[in-house]
């Protein structure tokens, strides 16, 4: 599947100290231990609606991780997915009276529109469900064969389950106990009540062909993939066990995360699929949290189509921490769009204060898991400083300019 156009970083002189985020397994910030190149796996969308805000906010999280990691002088190896064939698609699609490949492809298309208007860098690989499917069926293959997966006893439909029992960790990912997980298993797509499973909570890993739904060829029945093997297969396929970080929204960490981990760790073995678990935070609307059920969802190409300038969307979106829930509003907009004109005031002056000190605390911010509040905060000073005093340094706009742009993916 084809990613977006690739985006120009600019090279920053020296570096900062290395990264540090937050694991969810380990419930610490720690340091991300990467190698030369840094590996990273981020959960992509469902393409039955458009790009909204909780989207981006978490694209926004993994984008400032990849930069970071650029920054340090690694290269990055980033994949992510696009879960083009699923329930959500195919009912968004009848609803609407259209082809679901139809539907997927479209809100795919916008869904690169909108990333590279926020100016995210683009996944080296960036692969749908569709074309991964030959790399699930060998996956589900392996697991049957280790006993780590059953079918359930069904002549009609023969679904393929997961043993949630099959390592010896599951659950080390979450942390939750087992109410919690049979609760947020069925509110999460999780089917509890399926007959034949040997337990609620075991996840489904290939869905025998229906009547009316997509289905492809595997020797243990035609069929098409469950969710969570989908990004095991494509994960374990393109940078392999024990990557560096797999990363998605909080909603993420159960079901979804847990089971892609522990699919891999049952097939190769290792203790842990990722070494860093990172989730951002959701984002709510007047106090709500944003969802299609509610009907509040604040959509990307929309802020775009109103003219809304997207560097100002990242801006509101980095206003707070990546990591705890947040409020999107006309006030958060309007901070947003004032900081960018302050900024854009101050790195267009002639001179300005000397501008390394600021640069330092930007990146010493951002690698303590990504501490944007502090960095803008760091940034605002400098700017008011240069607004109010000017400054005996004309090559100091030149490098905030630089540093917003390679850090923090704001062009000014």
């Amino acid at each position: 599947m084809q990613s977006w156009s690739e985006i120009a970083v600019p090279t920053l002189p020296g570096s900062g100290p290395p990264l540090r985020l937050f694991d969810t397994a380990d419930r610490q910030v720690r340091p991300v231990a990467a190698g030369a190149t840094a590996t990273m796996y981020v959960c992509g969308i469902t393409p039955y609606d458009a790009t909204h805000l909780g989207h981006a906010a978490t694209y926004l999280t993994f984008d400032l991780v990849n930069r970071v990691l650029r920054d340090g002088g690694h290269r990055v190896h980033y994949v992510q997915n696009v879960t083009d064939v699923d329930d959500p698609l195919f009912e968004r699609a009848s609803r609407d009276g259209v082809d679901w490949r139809e539907l997927g492809s479209r809100e795919i298309a916008l869904y690169r529109e909108d990333m590279a208007a926020l100016r995210v860098l683009p996944p080296r690989d960036y692969v749908g469900a569709i074309e991964s499917v030959g790399e699930v069926v060998e996956l589900v293959d392996k697991l049957l064969a280790s006993g780590a997966a059953y079918v359930v006893d069904d002549a009609q439909f023969p679904d393929i389950y997961f043993r949630h029992d099959a390592t010896e960790q599951f659950g080390y990912e979450s942390g939750y106990d087992r109410s919690t997980m049979e609760q947020l298993f069925a509110e999460r797509g999780g089917d509890p009540d399926r007959p034949g499973k040997r337990d609620p909570i075991d996840a489904l890993l290939w869905r025998a062909a229906r009547p009316g739904e997509p289905s492809w060829p595997a020797p243990f029945g035609a069929g098409r993939p469950g969710w969570h093997i989908e990004c095991a297969a494509i994960a374990l396929n393109r940078i392999g066990p024990e990557f560096d970080i797999q990363g998605g929204g909080s909603d993420l960490i159960y079901p979804h995360h847990e089971y892609s981990a522990a699919h891999a760790e049952a097939v190769v073995a290792h203790r842990r699929f990722a070494r860093h678990y990172v989730h951002a935070g959701l984002i709510a609307l007047d106090g709500e949290k944003m969802s299609k059920s509610r009907g509040n969802l604040v959509f990307v190409s929309k802020l775009r189509a109103a003219q809304v300038d997207p560097a100002a969307i990242r801006l509101g979106l980095f206003a707070g921490h990546y990591r705890r829930d947040r409020e999107w509003s006309d006030t958060v907009l309007e901070q947003a769009l004032a900081r960018l004109s302050r900024w854009r005031r101050a790195t267009a002056l002639a001179s300005g204060p000397a501008a390394e000190d600021t640069l330092a605390r930007l990146r010493q911010h951002l690698a303590d898991d990504l501490d944007t509040p502090k960095a803008l905060a760091a940034l605002d000073n400098w700017a008011q400083q240069a607004l109010d005093y000017g400054g005996p340094d004309p090559s100091a706009p030149t490098l905030i300019t630089e540093a917003i742009d390679a850090l923090l993916g704001i062009r000014l």
